[in-house]
């Protein structure tokens, strides 16, 4: 026995998988280069949970990557 969906319950079950796809969490996109070059840990710039810079990492970036 085939279920067909309709159009609109197509539609919206494309539309939650590609949410669900945009917003699942990916890797941090931190250089443990950055930690080795500096001698801190990855957490001086980074804050804890989703992965952003805080005050010291957004300083950090916006001189070239030197402390």
């Amino acid at each position: 026995m085939k279920i067909l969906l309709a159009p609109a319950a197509a539609l919206i079950a494309v539309a939650v998988i590609a949410a669900t796809m945009v917003s699942a969490p990916r890797p941090a996109a931190a250089k443990p280069e950055f930690a080795q070059q500096t001698g801190k840990p990855c957490a001086f710039c980074h804050s804890p949970g989703p992965p952003t810079l805080n005050d010291q990492g957004k300083s950090f970036q916006s001189k070239g990557h030197k402390l």
